[in-house]
């Protein structure tokens, strides 16, 4: 198995116009097993779309993307579905919870779409629960929880899979700076687990935390160096 999960090879993503919109150019990465990665621009720099490719969301018009050595451009809509379902973890700055079920019965509706069996479903959801510290909140409605805690159950929902990447989206955008922190302390014990974990964040303090940081401006990549 390749120590590689990610690679993009001059992956470009342009939108019909008039005028016609260069999201991303000619963008090279690699992400490695076991990595802590940020990427970081301001609105309009091109994070949105390069979140949508990585989590086979969107397809490059240009390029290809490897995930686990697998090329995903030739792959049908089913096929990405299942490689989303089964490989990648998604985290929401809004966390999109169902206010009337159970944080438990949040974190299991991923896996109804994998084909994880109902019995392991609540095994491995209330797994996820108690490895980010919530494991007596299992009952609850979203609605008792606070918006750091929310948070957690969403990333919950997103481990219980047990996908190879972590993507989040903005993930402290909602929170004041206790709970950012608390969410990013979260972010580093897991990759410390061996997660590899990816976050998109227009956040520079928030960057910082991760092992790698990438810029990204007007759809163009660079390392940034520490």
């Amino acid at each position: 198995m390749t120590d590689t999960l990610v690679e993009l090879r001059d992956v470009a993503r342009s939108f019909p116009g008039p005028p016609e919109v260069h999201a991303l150019r000619g963008v090279d990465l690699s992400i490695q097993r076991g990595d802590s990665l940020s990427i970081v621009g301001p609105s309009g720099s091109g994070k949105s779309t390069m979140l949508n490719i990585l989590g086979l969301l969107d397809r490059p018009t240009t390029g290809e993307y490897y995930l686990e050595g697998t090329p995903t451009g030739s792959l049908d809509e089913r096929a990405r579905s299942a490689e989303r379902a089964h490989r990648i973890g998604f985290v929401f700055q809004s966390f999109h919870l169902m206010p009337r079920r159970t944080v438990l019965e949040n974190v299991t509706m991923p896996m109804m779409y994998n084909g994880t069996a109902r019995a392991r479903r609540f095994e491995r959801a209330a797994s996820a629960l108690e490895r980010v510290g919530l494991a007596h909140r299992m009952d609850y409605l979203p609605t008792r929880l606070s918006g750091g805690e929310r948070q957690r159950v969403a990333i919950a929902r997103a481990l219980a899979a047990r996908p190879s990447l972590l993507l989040a989206d903005e993930p402290t955008g909602n929170l004041d700076q206790e709970m950012a922190e608390g969410i990013i302390a979260l972010f580093e014990q897991l990759n410390d687990d061996g997660l590899t974990v990816a976050v998109i964040t227009h956040d520079m303090e928030v960057a910082r935390r991760f092992d790698r940081t990438v810029l990204i401006s007007r759809g163009q990549l660079s390392e940034a160096r520490r």
